[in-house]
């Protein structure tokens, strides 16, 4: 059985992202940027893990050109809470790290897709 490294990648990201939203609440005090980070930073795995049940392969770009999105707005998060300095620079270059190569990995798989279709 083959390894599912974006799957296996955003699930790390995930858990990052929960650490880090609970830090940004309890530490922080912050509570409405945070929120909008965890949500977003989740649902990338959760489209993941939701297309590789995909019913077509239209079905399986769509959920995971979702993710894409996800991924996406997760980045605008990370840089707002950098900016706004609730993020040190450590923790901002390794969120933007991984949530860089989840938005490469996705655009990848989305491109390779298609052309496959």
């Amino acid at each position: 059985m083959r390894k599912n490294v974006v799957k296996d990648k955003s699930f790390d990201f995930a858990l990052i992202v929960v650490n880090t939203y609970k830090m940004l609440v309890h530490k922080k005090r912050e509570y409405i940027l945070s929120k909008q980070f965890l949500r977003s930073g989740t649902a990338i795995g959760a489209l993941i893990r939701e297309a590789e049940q995909a019913e077509s392969k239209a079905d399986f770009i769509h959920k995971l050109s979702i993710s894409l999105k996800e991924a996406n707005e997760t980045h605008y998060w990370i840089e707002l809470l950098h900016q706004s300095a609730y993020l040190n620079n450590e923790l901002h270059l390794k969120l933007i790290a991984q949530a860089d190569e989840l938005i490469k990995l996705l655009t990848a798989i989305i491109k390779t897709t298609k052309n496959r279709k």
